[in-house]
């Protein structure tokens, strides 16, 4: 699918592509409920919607809403867009895509959400660097979404989640497994450091997250499920 992307958003890369492979092999019921937490440009979420499914897709950049509500016209797929944080809920219970009522809580749950780490403390304000930078150890956003996606997930509802092996997948798969999904690495890849992992690999060399001299990274797609 040809999607738009104006300087500034996030590009569907390796990372969504994996995601896109593992949603491919996923069961989804037309009408199913899904939520994209930070959409970029919207490549996960038209995904679902071009499969039945009623998406809501959820950003802190303004910008990347109306490149996927734009690339959701343009393709004639129907689309809920939300600004806010990357866990916000649906607070006024509608299903993502529009028409009826549920209960706050989705069948779907995918996120490609920020895991690089980076040599400060916190998210970035602003910039396209929201998109990637997850403090120190790449899982500010991360150890947040395993708080608060359970929650979000209904009965049998499913979480895709995508992650760099940088980040500590096991950290992922431990905090869901607790509370209380079925969790397991449904997919894993091996690709190159694109520009913004190799610009901070002599950093990750210091503190130990690669040896000397490597510049590959997994990718990895976490799947949990509610029973």
């Amino acid at each position: 699918m040809l999607l738009l992307r104006p300087p500034g958003v996030y590009p569907a890369q390796g990372d969504t592509d994996l995601l896109l492979d593992v949603l491919g092999r996923e069961p989804v019921p037309p009408g199913t409920r899904c939520l994209d937490i930070g959409t970029g440009s919207g490549a996960l979420a038209l995904a679902a919607a071009r499969r039945g499914c009623r998406v809501t897709a959820v950003d802190l950049s303004r910008l990347s809403l109306a490149t996927a509500w734009l690339n959701a016209r343009l393709h004639h797929l129907p689309l809920r867009v939300r600004h806010g944080d990357l866990t916000v809920p649906d607070p006024d219970g509608r299903n993502g895509g529009g028409g009826g009522r549920n209960d706050g809580r989705y069948d779907l749950v995918l996120s490609n959400p920020p895991y690089v780490p980076a040599p400060h403390p916190g998210a970035p304000s602003s910039g396209p660097a929201r998109a990637w930078d997850a403090g120190p150890d790449g899982r500010l956003l991360l150890d947040r979404l395993c708080r608060r996606v359970p929650s979000l997930l209904a009965p049998g509802g499913v979480l895709l989640l995508v992650q760099s092996s940088l980040a500590r997948p096991d950290a992922t798969v431990r905090q869901l497994r607790a509370a209380g999904l079925r969790t397991e690495v449904a997919a894993r890849r091996l690709q190159a450091f694109g520009p913004v992992m190799t610009a901070r690999a002599p950093w990750f060399e210091r503190i130990g997250l690669i040896e000397p001299g490597v510049r590959t990274e997994e990718l990895v797609v976490i799947r949990s499920v509610r029973d």
